[in-house]
């Protein structure tokens, strides 16, 4: 079930400068605490609206922030609508903390947030910072490779309302409205948004239907804050995540295979919901409380729920692994069924802000409770014809629950030199019980099969040093962070039999550079990301088929980021980044199962790449704005070859690609308000490419030849997205 937990806080701006200070101080508690600052001895970028703005609505998130170093951005069915994901170093989403006005939004049991569940989320924001490592550390999950820290500006000090409508490509249309009675004389104000978004997709049965929703009540006093935010998203989306193979690419990229059957006569049909569905509320009830200007206390307290289910046509499956009766002579038949699944997470979090001329010291505290149950629903069997048990062939549920705290100082030494330093402890306790949906397959007890209950503590330090001597800055730092195991890599590991998993490590040292001056900055940054025990699928499989992961003791991630900014003429700014980086296992072994799945055969590599790292990645933008309300942006994106695993096989690589895009926009005076017209063009060059993709080996039991295959994610050719909106 592709899912995430999105919570909503929306930022308040006051009516006057002289409020206006006081309120962006107090309110900036929440976002500061995960923040970091211009002194921070940590990698990151600032991304502030006019960036996001530019960027083509039908981008997710992920794809907005697509240009920045070190990223890497796909999309499974070829576009920025539908299940999206980025990798940040290397990192994957589940290692990436993403935090919206400081609340975590990951997803407790994955560990990841997935974009297709919130829509049209930068015209929303007011600015992002994305860290690059292990960063400064918050409340709740910490970051393992990355973190992306998101603010929200709704309220203003006037009333107002805005207008937006796009429409592109592949039957895309996005509708936004939003309007605020700005902030009233005694404090008060409302706020609402309401976003509706539909394509088809590029590829087959890429569709998406989503829906999101806002409301926000507060009163903001000279040094009180009092806010309450409703959100809910909702989404129905084809399912495109099983990729094609290279022989079919060649022959129709916008292949999907997702819910293909044939009848008797071999005429090939789809079944028309073979669908991700899922829904999300949120309620958040802020507080901040100025005691004086230095001393500032917030507190939330967050409720999510959310629930969905996929659904399959799957093609002579065996009635037994499903609990339905075989005794009619019938062992298998066609059949479309439900994997559902719902969810329940409260949070409560606390922060406190201490902050003077030289010293700012931050700390908060997170307690949060997660509850989520899965299960099956069979809805039609073709063989039996209804007369069938209608229990549910799996269910079983998780829970998790957190305890987090955290503490950080920055203190100005000297004029010139700022000493960090960062502590986060987090103790997490998970349990998994009942039955999974493979259950049958190996004969197991349903009450036997997961049966997990494990405790973690954790402590994740950080220390570094920052020295500035006019425009330039030269920054260090080491932090040391763990990560727990996900659920599917703990359900599949205790199937599987094998060695139990540990949680995962990584040293994070950072040295870098940076120059601003008035018309040009850069920057250069070294990192070393020191992995142990690195959670990695080997091959080895479950006795059900599946993969499963396993530690591997040493591993990492060493490279250099270069940037640099020009703007040589008041309407022209040039950008660009480079990363070129090493990417390795120390010494992996695959098990590649025989073709009867038997057994596995271990295949020794020694040091190899990591799969999905390319060791090289650019972008180089130019904006030109030669008039008042006119712009112009044209940008290429590098990304070198990958691995679709980690033995380092040519056959598996996914090659180099390059992509451009461009952009043009321009506003108006029209009337009381503002008209803003923008055209998006992306893949100029129409490049057809993919990004991303799986793969697959298998060792015949006859003769040991070893038979490999790989799966791949087409991306869109050159398409286009028109935006209009006004603002009064």
């Amino acid at each position: 079930m592709k899912k995430t937990f999105l919570f909503s806080a929306l930022s308040v701006l006051c009516l006057c400068a002289q409020a206006q200070e006081k309120t962006e101080r107090l309110d900036s508690v929440i976002v500061s605490a995960s923040r970091a600052g211009k002194n921070t001895p940590v990698t990151y970028e600032n991304v502030g609206k006019d960036a996001l703005e530019r960027s083509n609505p039908m981008n997710s998130l992920p794809q907005a922030l697509g240009l920045l170093p070190s990223v890497v951005t796909t999309g499974e069915g070829g576009t920025g609508l539908g299940n999206t994901a980025m990798t940040i170093r290397g990192s994957k989403g589940s290692q990436i903390n993403v935090t919206l006005n400081g609340i975590t939004l990951n997803d407790a049991e994955s560990q990841e947030v997935f974009w297709l569940n919130i829509p049209s989320l930068a015209a929303l924001l007011s600015s992002v910072q994305v860290q690059r490592g292990l960063g400064t550390s918050a409340s709740g999950s910490g970051a393992f490779g990355a973190s992306i820290n998101m603010n929200t500006a709704f309220v203003t000090p006037q009333p107002w309302a805005d207008v937006s409508f796009s429409a592109g490509s592949y039957n895309t249309f996005i509708t936004t409205l939003a309007a605020s009675t700005g902030r009233t004389r005694k404090g008060f104000y409302a706020s609402a948004a309401f976003s509706q978004n539909s394509t088809d997709g590029y590829i087959r049965n890429a569709f998406v239907q989503s829906q999101s929703a806002f409301a926000v009540l507060g009163w903001l006093g000279r040094r009180n804050s009092l806010r309450l935010t409703y959100l809910m998203g909702r989404q129905r989306s084809g399912i495109t995540w099983d990729g094609i193979d290279l022989e079919q690419y060649a022959k129709d990229r916008t292949y999907n295979g997702a819910g293909e059957y044939y009848d008797e006569l071999g005429n090939v049909y789809y079944y028309n919901n073979q669908t991700d569905n899922y829904a999300q509320h949120h309620v958040q009830l802020q507080y901040t409380h100025a005691f004086t200007d230095a001393l500032t206390l917030s507190a939330t307290a967050n409720y999510t729920r959310g629930d969905g289910y996929d659904e399959y046509y799957k093609v002579n499956k065996k009635l037994k692994n499903y609990g339905l009766p075989t005794d009619q002579g019938v062992s298998r038949s066609d059949m479309t069924y439900q994997k559902k699944m719902d969810n329940d997470l409260w949070t409560v979090q606390s922060t406190l802000r201490y902050r003077m001329d030289r010293l700012t010291v931050n700390g908060g505290v997170n307690l949060s409770h997660y509850y989520g149950g899965h299960w099956g629903e069979i809805l039609w069997v073709k063989a039996l014809q209804g007369d069938y048990p209608k229990d549910n062939w799996y269910d079983n549920i998780g829970l998790k629950q957190e305890a987090s705290a955290f503490a950080r100082v920055e203190w100005n030494a000297l004029e010139w030199l700022t000493a960090y330093a960062d502590l986060q402890y987090r103790a997490i306790r998970y349990r998994m019980e009942g039955p999974d949906d493979d259950w049958r397959e190996y004969g197991a007890v349903p009450e036997d099969v997961m049966d997990y209950h494990q405790v973690w503590r954790f402590f994740n330090p950080r220390a570094g040093l920052t020295a500035a001597f006019g425009a330039h800055k030269i920054y260090a730092s080491a932090a040391i962070g763990h990560r727990e195991p996900g659920r599917s890599d703990i359900k599949e590991n205790i199937k599987g039999e094998g060695t139990p998993i540990k949680p995962e490590a990584m040293l994070d040292l950072e040295l870098g550079y940076r120059y601003e001056g008035p018309r040009f900055q850069a920057s250069a940054n070294l990192y070393a990301m020191e992995y142990k025990d690195m959670l990695l699928e080997t091959g080895k499989l479950s006795t059900a088929g599946y993969a499963i992961k396993e530690n591997v003791s040493r591993a990492w991630r060493r490279g250099v980021e270069l940037e640099a900014a020009w703007q040589p003429l008041r309407w022209m700014r040039a950008d660009a980044n480079l990363t070129l980086s090493m990417n390795q296992i120390a010494d992996y072994t695959s098990y590649v199962p025989y073709d009867d799945y038997s057994g596995t055969v271990p295949i020794h590599y020694g040091k190899t790449t990591m799969l999905m790292s390319p060791s090289t990645i650019g972008m180089m933008q130019l904006i030109f704005t030669p008039l008042a309300g006119l712009s112009l942006s044209v940008d290429g994106k590098y990304v070198g070859k990958q691995y679709l695993d980690n033995s380092m096989r040519e056959e598996m690589a996914v090659p180099e690609y390059f992509v451009m895009n461009a952009n043009v926009q321009k506003s108006f005076r029209l009337g009381p308000g503002r008209l803003r017209v923008g055209l998006y063009v992306h893949n100029l060059l129409n490049h057809m490419y993919y990004a991303t993709g799986w793969r697959w080996d298998a060792i015949s039991k006859a003769d040991g030849t070893l038979y490999s295959g790989v799966g791949v994610y087409p991306q869109a050719p050159r398409n286009y997205m028109l935006k209009i909106s006004f603002t009064f």
